[in-house]
């Protein structure tokens, strides 16, 4: 499975943006897609995922501002992102689970200045 990431930037505090992960492959099949973010000098951790069933998991840093969704037609699983934050700023990473396999995209900046 490949994983083709998109929509990172730059944005002042309080924007939104909205990522974008285009799989290779039906995501119906997959068991659970996400999104991971890396800061400078920190390890990469869960920002929100979502399973073939639909159910839905976010960082409790993130709750209330970030949504996880997806387009089963389009292969497409998006992270529509609002009110940032300066902390917010990392390496954005698609992720998919199938099975015993974990694929991962390329990276997106994401930088939110204050």
């Amino acid at each position: 499975v490949q994983l083709q990431a998109s929509g990172g930037g730059l944005v002042q505090a309080g924007g939104s943006l909205r990522l974008s992960c285009v799989a290779s492959r039906s995501i119906f099949s997959l068991n659970v897609m996400g999104w991971y973010r890396q800061a400078p000098g920190k390890q990469r951790e869960l920002v929100a995922a979502i399973t073939n069933n639909g159910n839905t998991n976010y960082a409790d840093s993130v709750k209330g501002r970030f949504t996880i969704s997806r387009d089963i037609a389009k292969n497409t699983v998006d992270l529509q992102m609002n009110n940032l934050k300066p902390e917010d700023t990392a390496v954005y990473y698609c992720k998919a689970d199938h099975g015993i396999y974990t694929y991962w995209g390329q990276g997106t900046l994401v930088t939110v200045s204050s």
